[in-house]
């Protein structure tokens, strides 16, 4: 008897779905994600809707795009197949898990360019994934067990609270850190979070940084460095280094690579750091390619490299954009061109920003790379009053009239777990010059508001 397929409202209801599925772990509950959507519901547009949302929360790098597209038109063998029908087979068919040997070659090269050379990095140790965040998630699921914690220092990129806990079933620890020695870690604050892991039954895997910081915008001093990994040496865990903003040091002091300091430490026989040591680069945020998913792993564990490279089969990078990469950054000339024009290109966008913030009347916290700004908006909090309204409840109504009525998305520090309330998250990098001067009059004009309706009016 040919039975019919009844409807998906009949009977007990939907089948269950997995608690990874169901779990409010993906993050997208945050104000750091619900400044994106508002900014889609509305998107500025200097033609079609000029009273638009500004995207100001969105850490892109287009400052450089035109070097990029430059170098394709001159070699436009690099887009292509280079080598006709062959070569499209060559693309086509499968890959094994060690992706091109060209492009990790090329990888290395350019990882060594942007650190000028300070250190040497071995293509046979790099993994290459879909992007950083499926970098940052693989290295979780490899050094930690669900139930276990990773310690990161606040404030930090909110993306974490989704790429390293969702599937992984890993717990975050915050490192909390202040505005009053420029938010450095330090091994108090290290091991006050280590302490509260323990005391909730949590076994602490590992620290994890961003270097250049993501919110700060600052790269880490060397002698904190030093301090961090002294510290997971103490502990017996690891570190992972996420120096996705490498190559966007435009200012000093110049990064220290955590590569620098295991290197340094393995000449002196340090042999207790380099297997407990992990980085996570990208090409999202120097080279401004999001959109081509490519991260990768570096790791001095053996171990961690092979584990790596069995689990990276599940977010290989096409095989078509090694190719086209590994041509553009074996180009040594084109390389070091870009470089040194996008530090040029990124430090003239952060100066114009700080600038035009300062003209407003609103300071930030003193950077050094990154595609952002860390402003400090603290005494808008109460009308004036420092202490009134210094909440997360009142950083979220500042950051909703931001987003509302000033019609920007800045990202607002307690997204980012930051300690103190005030404090927002601003992009520079994935607008124009025009759009950037334009957020700048919105801001100023907010500020004039602000200082009128806050200023004591004398009476005659």
């Amino acid at each position: 008897m040919g039975g019919k397929l009844l409807p998906a409202a009949f009977g007990a209801g939907s089948p269950l779905l997995s608690q990874v599925a169901t779990s409010a772990a993906h993050g997208e509950d945050s104000p750091y994600f619900a400044g994106w959507k508002a900014y889609n519901e509305n998107p500025y547009d200097a033609v079609t809707n000029p009273d638009g949302v500004i995207q100001m929360g969105l850490a892109e790098n287009q400052v450089s795009f035109e070097l990029l597209e430059g170098y394709l038109r001159e070699h436009p063998e690099a887009a292509g197949w280079g080598g006709g029908a062959g070569s499209f087979r060559d693309n086509a068919l499968f890959q094994d898990y060690h992706g091109l040997k060209a492009f990790r070659k090329a990888m290395a090269s350019f990882m060594e360019k942007i650190r000028d050379g300070k250190a040497r990095f071995d293509p046979d140790r790099i993994v290459l994934t879909a992007g950083a965040t499926a970098a940052n998630e693989l290295l979780t699921f490899i050094l930690a067990n669900p139930g276990d914690a990773l310690l990161i220092p606040t404030p930090y990129y909110p993306g974490f609270d989704r790429d390293l806990t969702w599937r992984t079933g890993v717990n975050i620890v915050p490192v909390h850190c202040d505005s009053a020695n420029g938010f450095e870690v330090t091994v108090a604050a290290l091991q006050e979070a280590y302490d509260e892991a323990a005391a909730a039954g949590m076994r602490v895997c590992g620290v994890l940084i961003t270097n250049p910081s993501n919110p700060l915008g600052t790269t880490v001093k060397r002698t904190v460095l030093e301090d961090i990994l002294d510290f997971v040496v103490c502990k017996n865990i690891h570190l992972i280094s996420d120096e996705i903003y490498s190559g966007s040091v435009f200012a000093a002091p110049d990064l220290v690579s955590v590569a620098e300091l295991v290197e340094s430490r393995a000449r002196h026989g340090g042999d207790d750091v380099a297997n407990r040591v992990h980085i996570v680069y990208s090409l999202s945020k120097d080279l401004g390619l999001p959109g081509f998913r490519v991260g990768l792993v570096y790791s001095y564990n053996d171990a961690v490299v092979t584990t790596a490279r069995r689990m990276s089969s599940f977010t290989l990078v096409s095989s078509q954009t090694q190719k086209t990469l590994a041509t553009m950054l074996s180009d040594e000339a084109f390389a070091d061109a870009y470089i040194r024009t996008n530090r040029e290109h990124l430090r003239e966008r952060h100066d114009h920003i700080v600038a035009g913030l300062a003209r407003a009347g609103v300071s930030c916290l003193r950077g050094n790379a990154g595609l952002f700004v860390w402003i400090d908006m603290r005494r808008l909090l109460g009308d004036g009053d420092a202490d009134a309204d210094a909440t997360v409840a009142g950083e979220l109504r500042l950051w909703d009239k931001m987003l509302h009525d000033v019609k920007l998305n800045i990202s607002p520090g307690s997204s980012c777990h930051c300690s103190e309330h005030g404090w927002f998250r601003v992009c520079f990098a994935n607008m124009s010059s025009a759009t950037l001067d334009l957020a700048l009059a919105r801001i100023s004009r907010f500020m004039d508001r602000w200082n009128k309706a806050t200023t004591p009016q004398s009476h005659h």
